[in-house]
């Protein structure tokens, strides 16, 4: 019983994690997500069961003028295929599938959608490829009609300062009021006790009295808060100065393609150090590398006054160490100088006119120098003219060719030097192959040659999905009742053992489905139940042979150790010919976009290969326990239509 603990032991772990993969709909570990809450145990299920649509994309073959279009190649057909899941994905209508048949048309599923019109709106796009020079740091000055700037004023930065004027009102009242009650009880003290204060030791009590009273003020005496420059607008002034802190508030924010960020400063009129003028963010950051930053949280340093057209901007930074940071922000306003704010955009995007179209060419490759993974670029004529342009005006300098696609920023390089020829390529630190090979994709999608057309288009109801589901799991039940009940009464205990086998084999197919995650058609639930009857099949014929050793005279355990051996064989050669079968399947349907066929085969191939794991492992140690125990001593338990003519039961007494 002992050597076979550790088989049962992980066939019980794996019985649990199975479980708790199916009985939570979402399951989250880390960065490890999988699972929903909208479909049948968190499952991945395909367009038949959770409704959606069908689309099938052609290349156009003649042009508006009537001339034939020559075919796309595969790198082409592979950009569009990148560039519409990307862009399916960014939209948030639902995770597709996108798929390449033949040489020049393109399936797409998307299951569990609720506008394909958009869908269908967004795949037909052109993807548009843009070059734009980012200007770094561009130094511009607030331009203020008469009467916006109404005043500015150093302040000091209080709780009280940001509130609702009626609540700072109420607050003052409030405190007054307890001023006034103290006072009143003070004097009311005074009087009745002078007389006994006086006659004896005043000079004593007078002392006293003092030094209290110094030791109250001490303990009252707030610390002073930090200095604030305070901006008075009138209503038009209010309204420029609010959507230029809407910017700068935006501009922390990193981009979604690169994830770089370029913050905006606020530049005033105050001598700091040696610095003629402060640089004031929105908020405070801290520079992570190539310009990826976070923000630090706390109070933004540019705050709006509750209720009033005021703007305060906290100096904290600036006068930190300063033993009175009041003060010394006081005196280094001027007021007798002109004050002119100005603001430091970190950066400004400007048209170049350089689009896809200049694009002859992008592909991956490497540097011949360092053998580091590059992207390659190739201009036409007149993209060489206007990359000629650009790269002469910004060489050496901290500008940069920002390129996006469909609005979405790529990738942002610097020109080292003014590049003419037309010929150029983009390297970086964190560059890899496949890295590189994308953005040369992307940048491929950017400028393909050829349009689109919508040949084929099935919508699946959301509800007709859902009756398939519910009676693809209504056959399914049915079908694993049926097979328990002729196991039961055919083979009795083995068959109550495969019985078993059958639910942990169910357990564990649903979880492995889950956790792949493996997309769920009806197709493939068909080919799951059709694993279940393969599953049993291992199980009769391991079962006939362990008969037929029981025949010859063997033992209980000896013959199911010889059954398993000599049914392995068989059982092998069986599911190894079902598995080169779903092989061929699923490349004839990947090639040919036979996407039904494509999740049988999938499906099958991996309820093949768990039934052999559990009729080889669950059902022979189930098996072997068994034996060692007092029902082993029942042969009729285990071979109930030939019970009586045993050898075994022949030399029993009585037998």
């Amino acid at each position: 019983m002992r050597r076979y603990a550790r088989i049962l032991i992980f066939i019980v772990v794996l019985v649990v994690l199975s479980g708790l993969a199916v009985g939570f709909k979402t399951i989250t570990i880390g960065n490890f997500v999988r699972g929903g809450e909208d479909t049948l145990l968190g499952l991945t299920l395909g367009l038949d069961l959770q409704g959606g649509s069908h689309l099938v994309y052609q290349s156009r073959k003649i042009d508006d003028d009537g001339e034939p279009i020559p075919p796309p190649t595969g790198d082409q057909m592979d950009s569009l295929k990148k560039i519409i899941e990307r862009r399916l994905n960014s939209s948030g209508l639902g995770e597709p599938i996108v798929q390449v048949l033949g040489e020049d048309r393109l399936l797409v599923q998307i299951p569990g959608i609720s506008d394909p019109d958009k869908a269908k709106e967004l795949i037909g796009e052109t993807a548009q490829l843009e070059f734009k020079h980012r200007m770094i740091s561009v130094l511009s000055t607030l331009e203020f009609a008469e009467g916006e700037l109404i005043g500015y004023r150093i302040v000091e930065i209080t709780p009280d300062l940001f509130l609702p004027a009626e609540d700072v009102g109420e607050a003052e009242n409030v405190e007054s009021e307890g001023d006034d009650t103290q006072e009143t009880e003070n004097a009311d003290a005074g009087e009745s006790d002078s007389s006994e204060t006086d006659s004896a030791n005043g000079e004593d009590d007078t002392t006293s009295n003092a030094e209290d009273d110094e030791g109250t003020e001490e303990e009252t005496v707030a610390e002073p808060g930090p200095p604030g420059l305070e901006l008075e607008f009138n209503e038009a002034g209010f309204a420029k100065f609010s959507a230029i802190v809407a910017d700068m508030r935006d501009s922390l924010v990193p981009s979604s393609g690169t994830g770089r960020a370029y913050p905006d400063q606020l530049i005033l009129p105050l001598a700091v150090g040696d610095a003629p003028e402060l640089g004031v963010l929105y908020q405070q950051v801290a520079f992570l590398e190539d310009r990826q930053l976070i923000t630090l949280g706390a109070d933004p340093y540019i705050r709006e006054i509750v209720g009033t057209t005021k703007f305060v901007i906290a100096l904290t930074e600036a006068f930190f160490d300063s033993s009175d940071p009041l003060a010394d922000a006081e005196a280094a306003l001027d007021p007798d100088s002109e004050f002119e704010l100005k603001l430091m955009e970190g950066s400004v995007l400007d048209q170049i006119g350089l689009t896809g179209e200049d694009l002859a060419r992008a592909y991956a490759g490497q540097n011949q120098t360092s053998g580091a993974p590059i992207v390659n670029l190739q201009f036409n004529g007149e993209g060489t003219k206007k990359f000629a342009e650009i790269t002469t005006e910004i060489a050496g300098t901290a500008d940069q060719i920002a390129i996006f696609l469909d609005d979405e920023e790529l990738i942002a390089p610097v020109a080292e030097q003014a590049i003419t020829g037309g010929n150029a390529f983009i390297s970086g630190q964190g560059f890899t192959i496949e890295r590189v090979r994308d953005i040369a994709l992307l940048l491929e999608a950017g400028r393909l040659p050829f349009d689109i057309e919508l040949q084929l288009e099935r919508d699946v109801d959301a509800i007709l999905g859902s009756d398939s589901l519910e009676k693809s799991v209504r056959a399914g039940v049915v079908g694993l009742v049926l097979v328990f009940l002729f196991m039961l009464l055919y083979y009795r205990m083995p068959g109550l053992i495969a019985a078993l086998a059958l639910l942990i084999y169910a357990l564990m197919l649903i979880a492995i489905f889950k956790m792949l995650p493996v997309t769920l058609t009806l197709s493939g639930v068909a080919a799951a139940i059709l694993s279940i009857g393969m599953a049993v099949d291992a199980n009769i014929l391991i079962f006939e042979r362990m008969k037929e050793e029981m025949r010859a005279g063997r033992t209980l355990l000896s013959a199911i150790n010889i059954g398993f051996n000599r049914a392995w064989s068989a059982i092998r050669d069986s599911n190894v010919s079902t598995l080169i079968t779903a092989g061929i399947l699923y490349w004839f349907s990947d090639t040919l976009g036979a996407t039904v066929v494509q999740g049988f085969a999938a499906t099958l191939a991996i309820g093949v290969m768990l039934s052999m794991f559990s009729a080889i492992f669950v059902s022979r140690t189930l098996l072997r326990i068994v034996a060692l125990t007092g029902i082993g001593r029942r042969l009729r338990w285990f071979v109930p239509t030939e019970g009586k003519s045993l050898p075994q039961l022949q030399l029993e007494p009585g037998g």
